[in-house]
């Protein structure tokens, strides 16, 4: 590995403030902002808009799609001519 090429790797919190979540971890992130963690040591936090703690999918409210309603739609827009072979 070639020196003063690659960024710094050091310990990093992410913080989700819709979700109160926050979690330390290793990162090349860099911040001004800077956190008290449970250790007694201050680290650099990100926040983030969006995590597994708040994600629709990882928290089970993810938007349910209503195909049944869309082959409606498309019938009521393109009648039958659609699935019927040209005589």
């Amino acid at each position: 590995m070639q020196q003063d090429k690659h960024p710094s790797y050091r310990p990093v919190v992410f913080r989700d403030r819709s979700a109160g979540y926050a979690f330390l971890t290793r990162s090349t992130a860099s911040s001004e902002q800077t956190i008290d963690w449970d250790d007694g040591n201050s680290y650099p936090v990100v926040d983030v808009e969006i995590s597994a703690e708040s994600h629709p999918f990882f928290t089970g409210r993810a938007r349910v799609v209503d195909t049944e309603g869309q082959v409606a739609k498309f019938e009521r827009r393109y009648g039958d001519e659609g699935g019927k072979d040209a005589p």
